[in-house]
């Protein structure tokens, strides 16, 4: 077994997880996998997962054996290490931020535990839930984390193919917003039974649990393959793109710099050194953000519009003061453009240009995604209407299809607006009242 090459290992990881899913006797293949894989690399173990998404194999499957391979692969992982980068390089903030998330579950954990072991003393117990409240708070700003993983991250990895992986971790994602959104609710209340602290503590070790499986796979699997896979171009535009997201508790270092690492890389077959004064254009950070935005502020080019004529700068500039977000996918189910507003409901960077509709939705959304486009592109409905609770705010969201004067589909227009103050409304109020 020492021979075997890295597509028989993947076969053979394949067919011990399809055994294990149809028996349940998860045992037996732990002891099969640590017999067979003395050092086992992260690519491998998501070359496993795009394989078995590759034939069909549904993602609830994969997804519930995750944190099997995870164990069995564990001690092989550990061997190679976390990715180092410097302070600023996208790898770096999220391993900075895993830290953090780190200290965070044991302060949290911490308290629970004290909470568990408080009888009688009630001012105690009120400054502990206090805290606890505090603590798990603060928790919630992992969002952007996962955010900028699922909308930096993964639309990269998808554009070589490798989407296996990013599905399923997405899904454990949602798992664990679903654990935390029911934990918030949970706190809301205002006192809390001796029973009720003990579900409290299991909720919140579970929670713990998960979150630290999310670390390993994220620093031994996820990132070593994105490290390997994305390039230091496509590092550059990640980076642009996350202040479109912001960060969970931490402020990135600025030691990286992919224009002064580039320098120094050979180019073409002339095998010469990039030199600043040559190339000063071609890595302008400006730039390259405006080309990937497809828009220039001083562009004074008109489009004629039906009922008038706006240079690009004002079209772009009204489209980001509407009080609503708006995104387009195309004819062909890819993102072509979001209002880039400051107060985005659901957070977009530039990454998602291009990228196929489908991949920008979490697993279990999937089919709804799918059953809106089709009926569209059918000309079964012309547009659907939801609402949500999101956070504390009704969110009022829309689809329309997009035609031509003779009903030709051209695509999808999404419009999501806050309509929490709107519904308050009452009465009149004139201008100027």
């Amino acid at each position: 077994m020492k021979n075997l090459s890295r597509e028989e290992k993947i076969e053979i990881m394949k067919k011990i997880l399809k055994e294990a899913d149809n028996t349940g006797n998860f045992e037996k293949a732990k002891k099969e996998f640590t017999k067979l894989l003395k050092n086992t690399d992260s690519e491998e173990i998501a070359g496993m997962e795009q394989s078995l998404i590759s034939e069909g194999y549904p993602i609830e499957k994969i997804q519930n054996l995750c944190d099997l391979h995870v164990s069995v692969f564990e001690s092989s992982l550990k061997k190679q290490g976390s990715p180092h980068k410097m302070p600023g390089h996208p790898i770096h903030t999220f391993i900075m931020e895993n830290k953090e998330l780190k200290r965070k579950l044991k302060n949290l954990v911490s308290v629970i535990e004290k909470l568990r072991i408080v009888k009688k003393k009630e001012d105690l117990k009120k400054d502990l839930f206090n805290i606890l409240k505090k603590e798990f708070e603060s928790l919630k700003e992992i969002d952007k984390h996962y955010l900028r993983k699922e909308n930096q991250l993964f639309p990269y990895l998808e554009q070589k193919n490798f989407t296996g992986p990013s599905k399923v971790m997405w899904a454990k994602d949602d798992e664990i917003r679903a654990q935390i959104k029911e934990i918030s609710f949970f706190l809301n209340k205002d006192s809390f039974s001796e029973e009720e602290i003990i579900k409290l503590y299991t909720m919140i070790k579970k929670l713990k649990a998960d979150m630290f499986s999310m670390i390993f796979k994220e620093e031994k699997i996820l990132f070593p393959v994105s490290t390997r896979k994305i390039s230091e171009e496509e590092w550059l535009e990640i980076k642009n793109g996350e202040n479109h997201i912001g960060y969970s508790w931490i402020i990135p270092g600025s030691l990286w710099d992919a224009y002064a690492i580039k320098k120094f890389k050979i180019q073409k077959k002339d095998k010469k050194f990039f030199s600043k004064e040559q190339n000063k254009d071609k890595y302008n950070d400006k730039k390259i953000f405006e080309e990937k935005k497809c828009f220039t502020e001083d562009s004074n080019e008109r489009i004629r519009l039906d009922t008038g004529s706006l240079s690009l700068f004002i079209l772009n500039s009204i489209l980001k003061k509407l009080p609503v977000d708006i995104s387009f996918i195309d004819e062909n189910d890819r993102v072509a453009y979001y209002s880039d507003n400051p107060d985005r409901i659901f957070p977009r960077s530039p990454a998602v240009i291009g990228r196929e509709v489908q991949n920008c939705h979490p697993q279990k959304s999937l089919e709804k995604v799918n059953k809106i486009i089709e009926t569209f592109k059918k000309g079964e409905k012309d547009h659907y209407d939801f609402w949500i609770d999101l956070h504390g705010k009704f969110i009022y969201i829309r689809y329309f299809a997009v035609r031509d004067e003779k009903g030709n589909y051209l695509g999808t227009l999404e419009v999501s607006q806050d309509i929490t103050e709107i519904k308050k409304l009452e009465g009149e109020k004139r201008l100027l009242d």
